[in-house]
């Protein structure tokens, strides 16, 4: 049981259960602060007016990449 909750989804990408979890922290982080930029942004619209799309191509970026190292990689991220 623990090995389905922990283990298994990280080997099935080739990755360690440390490596998986510290990229679903960077991107879990990056996606926070880009939704904290919207937050301000609605408030005030001159800042951050391109936080959050530079923040979405760059993660878009990143997974595509991954994939496409990893021919066996599904089809949805995290």
């Amino acid at each position: 049981m623990l090995g389905r909750l922990f283990t298994d989804h990280p080997r099935s990408l080739g990755m360690s259960w440390a490596g998986h979890a510290t990229g679903a922290v960077r991107i879990g982080a990056s996606m926070i602060g880009a939704g904290a930029a919207c937050l301000v942004h609605a408030a005030v619209p001159g800042w951050f007016t391109e936080t959050a799309g530079r923040t979405v191509l760059r993660l878009h970026d990143h997974m595509q990449k991954r994939r496409a190292a990893a021919p066996d990689w599904p089809d949805y991220e995290i």
